[in-house]
């Protein structure tokens, strides 16, 4: 189990040694103490961004802290860096100068790789749609999926749902697009308005879009040019009897 540092987002001090403002604290027993008056002084910061000096730091380092702060929006903690040993990043450093060329190529091959998946997932998701919502312009299809698509954006497209292709989650997407595009949605949240107030003033405009996107197109009638022979009002079973020998 990982000791863990916490990011402050307001001014804390020590509860022991009264110093402060701390940007990183440990709490013990409910109370926030400095990394001195936690025996953690001696460990030098590395925040996130190199996946593997961050890994081969941490694994060099006999004493290590995971740094995390608390986001609002998402309700959660998320890690934002290590505490570790100076001498344990010290060769961290060493080990990813040498094999930095090699890395910077898988690197690379996993970028094309994931952005190959990433348009095959677009697609299917944009076929979703229109296998649900058959009246949706295809190009208005695929601008949703790619949009509810983004990876790493946490839209519905990338919860386990929307990567399942889940009819709820694929609906929620579109319902989602024409909320913002289709009603004053945005202009109402700037005026103010509540956002469950602002959703129920539209949800009967919003139902009335969708329940007409799953109408299927119907077939164009193709039209008669200029050249075409008007049909023969004389001609038929009875013309053909009443007509002179």
């Amino acid at each position: 189990m990982s000791l863990v540092v916490f990011e402050s987002a307001k001014p804390v001090h020590c509860a022991q040694c009264r110093r402060g403002p701390l940007r990183h604290l440990v709490r013990e027993a409910g109370v926030p103490r400095c990394l001195d008056c936690t025996d953690l002084g001696h460990l030098v910061y590395l925040p996130r961004g190199d996946a593997a000096l961050t890994r081969r730091a941490t694994e060099a380092s006999s004493l290590s802290a995971v740094v995390v702060r608390f986001n609002r929006r998402r309700h959660r903690h998320e890690r934002q860096g290590v505490y570790v040993e100076d001498a344990a990043l010290a060769r961290a450093e060493r080990a990813c100068l040498a094999d930095a060329e090699a890395r910077a190529r898988r690197r690379e091959r996993d970028r094309l790789r994931r952005a190959a998946e990433d348009v095959r997932f677009t697609a299917a998701f944009a076929a979703e749609i229109l296998r649900l919502f058959p009246g949706c312009p295809a190009e208005r299809a695929q601008a949703i999926a790619a949009h509810a698509s983004v990876r790493g954006s946490g839209r519905v497209g990338r919860t386990a749902a929307g990567r399942a292709l889940d009819e709820p989650a694929v609906y929620v997407a579109v319902r989602a697009a024409v909320r913002h595009t289709d009603t004053e949605y945005d202009a109402l949240l700037m005026a103010g308005v509540p956002r469950f107030a602002a959703r129920a003033r539209l949800a009967a405009r919003i139902d009335a879009i969708l329940d007409a996107w799953r109408i299927p197109p119907q077939p164009a009638v193709p039209e008669a040019g200029p050249g075409a022979a008007a049909p023969d009002a004389g001609v038929g079973p009875d013309a053909a009897a009443a007509a002179p020998p």
